[in-house]
Parts: structure tokens; C-alpha cells; sequence
């Protein structure tokens, strides 16, 4: 086993080492050796990849498509998105100079904010939010502007946007929005997003939208930024969590040719180009499988639902989600804002894997959050030993 030589070890990017681990892994590794353990902590969904894509997959391989696509994707799936995207967001995209399929959305992030952003640029963040979203920003030598939503919905404004854009002023380059989000489940209303765009166009700033769970709104419709200011906006989705595809790693970028254009250089020194297999299932679930995330997200409003329901009777805190598959509950007073300590209690005493809020950035902490893209019987065990946990957490706090 080779020991690094003790003068290198200092030989190192210091921004990267600057930049913790992903704290939802970390987390979810920490907790996972605890035996019998239920885990409703990573936005993994359970379900299995539909039957007509993996024939799709299979057809590709058996057909001997092992070689390097084009680096922006192959053509046949650029239409594709571009199909989807005029039919769900109505804005025209380009195939050819206007879209770029990644590996994941993750990449498309990172992709995104290294062609975008040079050190010393600004990009302002709602939180809480998914956590790639801050190394994303700061490997750059930019810095992520974190904005506490907590105190109004776990929403971003038009009036906060203005008011931070003012305060930090011309070095603001982005916004960057996820919704349906992650962790709170929260989404905007199409009235909040034109507020929002006329802030956006009046400073001249780009809007970043990761719309990774925009298939799955439950009690209203889904509206997209794309939509509204498709010339200052730069689209993130993909395939994970629409079609259960996490495994397959594709996603994709949209938005103005001027733009994409650098942004497809900086994906091709990543990753060359994407898998042709997964691509050619993402041919086919985009063009024929319509139906399968509305499949997936009445089985998704039924445990949200449920999970909810059990969680308020327990005595949390939370707010319905609109989208997405994430409860973000308030975790009981007597733990103040450590949720960190929480979420290790319940793992260790109730055997239920959650995460602790902080790791979603200002305003995630003093929270917890559940994933309900788990089986129902996991979900089921877990709401009962929550509530054995929490009576006997009541039952310790009233004695003393």
C-alpha cells in the first residue's frame, strides 16, 4: 500500500481543500453501519427504471453503440429535450447550438458555473438548498451569496432579490433557483416567478434554474423561469429523478446559443462527451414515456401525505411540499438549532436515517429531512419508530 511522500502532501488545490465533504453522504455514511437501521436520507428513488427504457438500453448495447457521441450529446436526444421543452415550457431551444446533455445534473451545475464565473463574481443562493450548489459557485473563486429564506416560506422574493442585489451590488453575476426544491419540497407560484424575472432583467444578471423535480408537482402546476425570461436563463434538468434513472447519470443544460456555446467547451474538457446507452434511454423515455413520472408521483402524493400527516400528529413543524420528496421538519425545541445532534439521536436510539438541516446552508438549521422515495414499508416502520421516539423523548422531558 503506497504512503504519499511527506512533501506532497501539502501539494494541493486550496480551494478544494478549503471545501468540506458532501455533508448528505457524509451523513448517510456515518449513520449507515447502525444496525437495522430504516434510512429516508438520500433522494434515491425506489423505484425501478421502466421497462420500455431499459429495453431501449439493452438495444443499445446489443447494437454495438460503444463509441464517442458528439461531445454536446447525440443529435436524436437534443431534439428530444428540445421536444420536451417546447411542450412543457413552451421556449424554442435550438438542438444544435442550444443544448448539452451531461452526465447528471450534477455536471451540468458545475459545468455550468465554471464556464460562467471568474474569481471575485457573486452568485446569490436561496437557502436552504442542495449543498453542490455551494462548492459549485466558490471552486470557481467566485463566492455563493447565501440568502436565509426561512422566515418567508422558504421562498426567495422579488422585494429580498432586489434587496440583496442592491447590497452586494455589479460583482452579482447569477441567481440560481431549484424548484420544487431540495430539501423544503417548496415551488414557485407563476406570478412569484414574474416578480422575480423583472428583477432578474433589471439587473442583468443570469438566472440559473435547476429543475431536476420539476415532473413532480402535486396540488399545482409546475411554471419555469424558461418560461418567462428564456433570454437571461440557463436551464438544469435530467432523468433521475422523472424516471428513477440516478444510476444512468443524465441530465442536461439549455439556454441562449451565446452562452452555451462556452458552456459546452468547459463540459467537454470534464467528461469528453456523455454514455451513448444512457442516452439512447433517455431517447425513449422523453419521447414515450410521458407517463411514467405521473405513474411515480401519485405513489409519491400518497407517502408525502402520509409521512406528513404522522409527523404533525408527533408534534413537527413542517410545510407541506409542493413538489419534490422531501419532508422539512422542525426538529423539537429542547434540541434549540442542533440538529446535527438530532438527527445522530434519532439514528442511534429510533434507528430512522434522516439528515440534519445544516447541511442545506442559513435557515436549514434547527430542521431535519425525510425522503419519502423509499419503499412504503420502510416509510411505514419509520413513522412507527419515530413516534416510540418522540413518546418517549415527551415522556423524558416531562420528568424532568
Amino acid at each position: 500500500m503506497p504512503k504519499l511522500q511527506a512533501e506532497l502532501k501539502q501539494v494541493v488545490n486550496n480551494r478544494l481543500a478549503a471545501v468540506p465533504p458532501a455533508q448528505i453522504r457524509a451523513f448517510d455514511e456515518e449513520i449507515s453501519a447502525i444496525p437495522g437501521l430504516v434510512k429516508l436520507t438520500l433522494g434515491e428513488p425506489d423505484f425501478a427504471v421502466p421497462d420500455h427504457v431499459k429495453k431501449a438500453a439493452i438495444q443499445s448495447i446489443e447494437n454495438n453503440d460503444s463509441h464517442y457521441s458528439a461531445s454536446k450529446g447525440k443529435i436524436e436526444l437534443r431534439q428530444a429535450i428540445s421536444n420536451y421543452l417546447k411542450q412543457t415550457r413552451h421556449v424554442d431551444y435550438d438542438p444544435e447550438t442550444e443544448i448539452v446533455v451531461t452526465v447528471g445534473a450534477t455536471e451540468a451545475v458545475t459545468a455550468t458555473t465554471f464556464a460562467m464565473l471568474n474569481p471575485g463574481d457573486k452568485v446569490i443562493i436561496p437557502t436552504p438548498a442542495f449543498s453542490l450548489y455551494f462548492p459549485s459557485v466558490s471552486l470557481t473563486g467566485a463566492e455563493p451569496i447565501k440568502v436565509d429564506t426561512s422566515a418567508d416560506g422558504f421562498l426567495l422574493s422579488a422585494k429580498r432579490l432586489k434587496e440583496v442585489l442592491d447590497q452586494e451590488g455589479p460583482a452579482v453575476k447569477a441567481v440560481l433557483l431549484n424548484y420544487p426544491n431540495n430539501p423544503t419540497g417548496r415551488s414557485y407560484s407563476e406570478s412569484e416567478l414574474q416578480e422575480l424575472a423583472k428583477v432578474i432583467q433589471e439587473h442583468h444578471i443570469y438566472a440559473i434554474v435547476d429543475e431536476i423535480y420539476s415532473s413532480l408537482m402535486y396540488d399545482q402546476p409546475f411554471h419555469s423561469l424558461a418560461t418567462i425570461l428564456p433570454e437571461q436563463t440557463v436551464l438544469i434538468s435530467g432523468l433521475s429523478k422523472s424516471h428513477a434513472m440516478t444510476g444512468y447519470r443524465l441530465g442536461y443544460v439549455a439556454g441562449p446559443a451565446d452562452f452555451i456555446s462556452t458552456m459546452s467547451k468547459m463540459h467537454s474538457f470534464m467528461v469528453t462527451a456523455p454514455n451513448d446507452t444512457a442516452q439512447v434511454a433517455a431517447i425513449e423515455a422523453l419521447t414515450n414515456g410521458d407517463n411514467d413520472p405521473q405513474t411515480f408521483k401519485q405513489i409519491y402524493r400518497k407517502r408525502r401525505d402520509r409521512l406528513a400527516t404522522a409527523m404533525q400528529k408527533m408534534g413537527f413543524e413542517i410545510a407541506l411540499p409542493d413538489g419534490a420528496f422531501y419532508i422539512f421538519a422542525k426538529i423539537p425545541a429542547q434540541f434549540g438549532n442542533d440538529d446535527l445532534t438530532f438527527a445522530r439521536k434519532v439514528a442511534h436510539e429510533a434507528r430512522v436515517g434522516v439528515i440534519p438541516g445544516n447541511a442545506f446552508g442559513p435557515g436549514g438549521e434547527g430542521y431535519i429531512r425525510l425522503s419519502y422515495a423509499a419503499a412504503d414499508s420502510v416509510i411505514d416502520t419509520a413513522i412507527e419508530r419515530l413516534q416510540t421516539f418522540m413518546n418517549d423523548l415527551t415522556q423524558v422531558e416531562r420528568r424532568n
